[in-house]
């Protein structure tokens, strides 16, 4: 797989794409691509494409299924991104955009639950006086 060049996103995302595929040691050429049609929706024009990118990347033993674009392009550049993405979270979670949402998640979450708790056992329960 090349670095999809075509993609009409801008110079500064597709950097940024590049720089962590470089500092995480991706082989872009290790990676299998395929294009499936799209499910769902959409009619004729769903039915004579394959817009739906599906990469493989074998090493990691990850796949990425990508079909919310209607372009081939842009689905391919997303898919990427994602794999990029799955691939950083085995590798250095240290480093992971996602993991650290995913923990400020869950203490908010949890923040949330205690104060419900606290909130309910100061009123009292309805029939008692």
């Amino acid at each position: 797989m090349k670095f999809p060049k075509d993609t009409p996103v801008t110079e500064k995302k597709k950097n940024q794409l590049r720089t962590r595929i470089e500092r995480l040691k991706i082989n872009l050429s290790g990676i299998t691509e395929g294009f499936v049609r799209s499910p769902g929706p959409g009619g004729q024009k769903v039915n004579k494409t394959s817009s739906t990118v599906m990469l493989a990347c074998p090493a990691h033993d990850i796949t990425v299924k990508w079909s919310t674009e209607r372009s081939r392009a842009m689905n391919r550049f997303f898919a990427l991104r994602e794999l990029v993405d799955q691939v950083e979270e085995k590798i250095s979670p240290q480093t992971s955009k996602r993991l650290k949402e995913r923990e400020k998640m869950k203490s908010r979450k949890h923040q949330k639950r205690k104060k419900q708790r606290k909130k309910k056992e100061g009123t009292p329960e309805q029939g008692e006086s």
